[in-house]
């Protein structure tokens, strides 16, 4: 139900929780979408009254769990896609990750091109037909106890790792994109990550992408005070027992 989601509203927006595997919007016949949720929800609070407005703003990837605002009419619409195009609707994620030899923290920046027809994006030449600029920082929040060695040898476990990322443009994927690209592939991600991270996410039998937007700051659309709305992943890989259960199962560990 999406009264169990909803963060907050009033007369000019809507905040909720998008879980993963719900698109934001859809054109497709019969299946459900954060959109149309919002919109049937709004209507049984007119007693279905009349045709109730939700401006879609900004998107999340139907894998993607996260926070969305939808506005309530088409003033905070125009002033909540102002903020966006202007950047000042913060949008930070958390991920899980995995690699060899990255840094604890650093910036991204690539030209990212999107094939329709595949649904895809990569990273392009900043000269290419198409190519957008995308711009992400991220800093390694904690390791998870995936695969430690045995005492005494050389531990050769890829790193797993959460880590707190910025987003600051919305391209399509972006963040699975770039993140591959350096190097640190999001866990669950069968679409761009690496074979390594690939192995590891069929070992562990994850099929949700880990990757959450958690949280969202913006200014509201009617008065103007700043708001902050933060959650945590629900995603059981970003909790570290299910790597300390998972940990003995890796390759070096085996009898």
């Amino acid at each position: 139900m999406i009264k169990d989601r909803i963060l907050y509203e009033d007369n000019d927006i809507i905040v909720c929780r998008k879980p993963a595997g719900i698109a934001t919007q859809t054109a497709r016949v019969g299946q459900a979408d954060m959109a149309s949720e919002t919109a049937n929800y709004l209507a049984s609070g007119s007693g279905g009254r009349q045709r109730p407005y939700v401006g879609v703003v900004h998107r999340l990837d139907q894998p993607v769990e996260g926070i969305l605002v939808f506005a309530k009419n088409s003033r905070a619409a125009a002033r909540l896609g102002r903020q966006i195009e202007e950047n000042r609707m913060e949008k930070s994620y958390l991920a899980v990750i995995c690699g060899r030899g990255f840094a604890q923290s650093g910036e991204l920046t690539d030209y990212l091109v999107r094939d329709g027809r595949t649904n895809t994006a990569r990273v392009a030449q900043p000269e290419e037909k198409d190519a957008k600029k995308a711009v992400l920082s991220y800093e390694i929040l904690t390791d998870m106890p995936y695969g430690a060695a045995p005492p005494g040898l050389t531990d050769g476990a890829p790193r797993i790792a959460v880590a707190g990322i910025r987003l600051y443009t919305g391209r399509h994927h972006q963040i699975r994109v770039q993140m591959s690209h350096a190097g640190m592939s999001l866990i669950g991600d069968h679409k761009y990550a690496g074979a390594e991270a690939l192995r590891i996410s069929e070992e562990a039998r994850v099929k949700e992408i880990a990757l959450c937007a958690c949280k969202l700051v913006f200014s509201h659309p009617g008065t103007g005070r700043r708001l902050t709305f933060e959650i945590q992943p629900e995603n059981r890989v970003f909790r570290p027992e299910f790597w300390q259960n998972y940990a003995g199962h890796t390759p070096h560990n085996e009898p």
